[in-house]
């Protein structure tokens, strides 16, 4: 990636979790960056790497916030690269809940029904959806908040549920401590 040498990628790991972070450049989708995107191109490049790695190893990946963004990409998918530019809504507040709808057959729906409330921290979402990806809930203008693969052991959230669980738990939302136990499940 622009020259560098990247290290080797060891995927014995059981599974890969992509958490969130800054923005991913947005000439991976084709676009020219909008004025409000922070990129750390190094991550990117390499993550993608890992992903790509985690992905040909037929291993379990959970994307979280631009982990679920990173997915959609490295699969062909866009972002919207501001939602209050692009959308007129703002989802990056940490003390926000918004109402999140699930789709049927969905891990979501499974665990946790038809809809709930989650935390709001973030000002990029998936756009278009790549290929082999299922929108599994969506925020009620529509954001994308859940994808899952429609093969492979990978989904992703666009909110943070790593933030909901334990002590970090408010009584607004599920604690979402089944849903990071169904990954570990999915990595034994």
């Amino acid at each position: 990636a622009d020259g560098q040498k990247l290290p080797p990628v060891n995927t014995e790991y059981d599974g890969l979790l992509l958490c969130g972070g800054n923005d991913i450049d947005p000439a991976f989708y084709g676009e020219p960056m909008n004025g409000a995107v922070e990129i750390h191109r190094e991550r990117d490049d390499f993550e993608l790497l890992l992903f790509r790695a985690f992905l040909d190893a037929g291993k379990p990946i959970f994307g979280i916030c631009r982990g679920c963004q990173l997915i959609n990409v490295a699969l062909g998918g866009t972002l919207y690269q501001d939602l209050v530019e692009q959308k007129g809504l703002v989802h990056f507040d940490p003390e926000l809940r918004h109402e999140v709808y699930t789709e049927d057959a969905s891990l979501l729906r499974r665990l946790f029904g038809e809809r709930f409330l989650t935390n709001s921290t973030y000002h990029q979402a998936v756009k278009t959806v790549a290929e082999g990806l299922r929108i599994t809930a969506r925020s009620a203008e529509g954001i994308v908040e859940a994808l899952e693969h429609e093969s492979r052991p990978i989904f992703a959230t666009q909110f943070h549920p790593e933030r909901l669980i334990g002590i970090l738990w408010d009584d607004r939302t599920p604690d979402f401590l089944p849903l990071m136990e169904h990954f570990i499940k999915l990595c034994e």
